[in-house]
């Protein structure tokens, strides 16, 4: 494949990513619970994902490692980012939540150092204080977001911060011999079997037996697009390297703040452009080096 297309598909990636954000505000604001969002999520993650796992010929494995594996993936990748991810979505702009997953690469830096997944690197350091800085921007007065918007921005940091450990983790130790789809339609199979009891512990069932609405539409359309949007994302680290895949973070943020605009009418003030603009700043001088790739294309 060319590198047009390569980039074509990144393209692609970051607007699937930014609209799959921007579609969860009509879900939440319509009343519809996380866990039980999380939870068709699941379902439709493992449907789509393991589908075209046994496609491959590489059915799911269940040792215990690999169940451990899928039981870390789906708290730290879906169950728990998501369950703060839709509850601060309640009481922010979908256009700023996409602004604050840009934050990933910020946690995942100092998480990295932690671990020895990395070394102590000036340039990096400068993209994480960039970062903070358009963090402590966006949740400033001057931004004029909703009252108590910081309570919310520090709420929805904690679904960057869970992918951070997630990835790291990940890099670290690795996926237990499975390929990354495997590890994904695994973990979205014992994410939908977590995701059940916590749906109908806090009342969250979303009933797909009685009529249908918009925002149940939104629930299915949001759940499969995720899944498509993942599985390309890994097929493309292992094709064009982590490095390459990873610029998708820009549009991901891009794209959630133009598809806010259009499709929700959201606006901002400048100052929250002038976050974004250091956020994005922060973004590229934090990215991983070229050395990280092919450690990362040899996982996936």
């Amino acid at each position: 494949m060319t590198q047009i297309r390569l980039l074509g598909l990144l393209v692609l990636m970051g607007a699937g990513w930014g609209l799959s954000g921007v579609i969860a505000k009509p879900i939440v604001d319509a009343g519809y619970r996380p866990f039980g969002i999380i939870l068709w999520q699941m379902v439709i993650g493992a449907i789509v994902l393991g589908t075209l796992t046994y496609a491959r010929g590489k059915p799911l494995r269940f040792a215990p490692r690999h169940i451990a594996l899928y039981l870390f993936i789906a708290l730290t990748g879906t169950l728990l980012p998501n369950v703060a991810s839709y509850t601060a979505l309640l009481h922010l702009p979908a256009g700023i939540m996409s602004i604050i997953i840009a934050s990933v690469s910020m946690f995942a830096f100092p998480i990295a150092l932690l671990l020895g997944n990395e070394r102590f690197e000036g340039k990096r350091v400068l993209g994480l204080l960039a970062g903070l800085i358009g963090v402590v921007i966006l949740a400033g007065p001057q931004a004029h977001l909703p009252a108590g918007a910081w309570v919310w921005i520090a709420v929805a940091l904690i679904a960057p911060f869970l992918y951070g450990v997630e990835g790291n983790v990940v890099a670290k130790w690795g996926t237990a011999g499975l390929d990354p789809i495997q590890t994904l339609a695994g973990a979205s199979l014992i994410g939908a079997c977590l995701a059940i009891g916590m749906t109908l512990a806090t009342d969250a069932w979303i009933d797909p037996f009685t009529a249908w609405d918009l925002p149940k539409v939104l629930i299915i359309a949001n759940s499969t697009l995720h899944a498509c949007v993942y599985s390309a994302y890994v097929w493309l680290v292992g094709r064009a390297g982590a490095t390459f895949a990873a610029q998708v973070s820009y549009l991901v943020t891009g794209f959630g703040v133009l598809w806010a605009m259009v499709l929700l009418g959201e606006s901002y003030g400048g100052w929250v452009w002038v976050a974004l603009g250091v956020m994005f700043i922060g973004l590229f001088l934090v990215q991983p080096h070229d050395s990280a790739e092919n450690t990362a294309s040899e996982a996936a």
